[in-house]
């Protein structure tokens, strides 16, 4: 792995936390004036710098590729009931509702297709905003005679994670083409091409496919960065595209309020992945913090969220064997 990557692969991972986090504050508040944006981290209802459910979630994701690669949706089930039975902070419905009946003795695939029969249209971003870690597993193409099989395992396990909470087909591929343009990102892909290549590579719904592609010529004032996948992927899309650093691009995106930690980690991962750790501000790593597992009393700082992305890097072997890194 040459230097630039290993600073891109890191970035993802420090670069969607610092992007909850800086999000975090935001959440629910209005489009904050152009003149006055938030470019620090900020305390909320929670500390300065503290992430919430969406990277919470995202770890638990995280330490399941990292036992079982390709993904075991059973043991990830296990792992996001067990983030829940700890009480997190912040849960979406969604999310809460399929957790509960798992929690409760059914199996992920009982609970999450009961649920998706309750509310057939819901379609939250609660599946985009934690998916990051399977790229960084599957990043390896450097046999080319794999790299195929490579971008359809990420593909597929990107969209396996998403069903075990989220089945509606828009959560189910958004995750898809996040993973899928990271990948990209990874591999040095400028950011334009690397979303029309994702565009390209998953199959979604086209009203899906319109959002994204006409995302990075929406006007700041149309954004509603609303907890719907579309909004979030609109906004990260957006933000990504029309920036050329990964400070403007969170700031732009934190900034237009609603949902703003998931659409901050989102176009955290991505502009993570397109410029770098080393593009990351050093006041926000500084400030980053994470209680992981929860009511351990672990701190996590950004040198923890380094180390699991060289981890799920480590991950992404030859395609014929089913790895382990624990």
């Amino acid at each position: 792995m040459d230097t630039m990557t290993r600073n891109r692969i890191r970035g993802c991972a420090v670069g969607a936390a610092v992007g909850d986090a800086l999000g975090m504050p935001l959440e629910g508040s209005w489009r904050q004036p152009a003149d006055r944006l938030v470019r620090e981290m900020r305390a909320g209802r929670l500390p300065a710098g503290t992430i919430t459910d969406d990277t919470e979630m995202a770890l638990a994701l995280a330490e399941s590729l990292l036992a079982h690669c390709p993904l075991d949706p059973a043991d990830l089930a296990q792992r996001f009931v067990a983030w829940f039975r700890a009480g997190p902070d912040d849960i979406g419905n969604q999310t809460y509702a399929v957790l509960a009946r798992i929690a409760a003795g059914e199996s992920w695939e009982q609970a999450v297709a009961a649920v998706q029969r309750r509310w057939p249209k819901s379609a939250g971003n609660g599946s985009v905003m934690r998916c990051w870690p399977v790229a960084l597993a599957y990043w390896d193409d450097s046999d080319a005679r794999q790299s195929g099989q490579r971008l359809d395992a990420l593909l597929a396990d990107s969209r396996l994670q998403s069903q075990v909470t989220h089945l509606h087909a828009d959560c189910v591929a958004g995750s898809a083409f996040v993973n899928a343009a990271i990948y990209y990102l990874l591999h040095g892909t400028l950011p334009t091409d690397a979303i029309a290549q994702a565009l390209e590579a998953v199959e979604m719904p086209e009203p899906l496919r319109r959002v994204i592609a006409a995302a990075p010529h929406q006007k700041r004032a149309d954004l509603a960065n609303s907890g719907w996948v579309r909004h979030t992927l609109e906004s990260a899309v957006w933000g990504l595209l029309n920036t050329d650093t990964f400070e403007e691009a969170l700031v732009q995106v934190v900034n237009l309020g609603g949902d703003a930690d998931s659409a901050g980690a989102v176009v955290g991962a991505l502009a993570g992945a397109a410029h770098g750790l080393d593009a990351i501000p050093l006041r926000w790593r500084e400030t980053l913090r994470a209680e992981w597992p929860l009511g351990s009393g672990r701190i996590w700082r950004a040198d923890d969220f380094i180390a699991l992305a060289d981890a799920l890097a480590s991950c992404s072997k030859p395609f014929e064997q089913s790895t382990s890194c624990t």
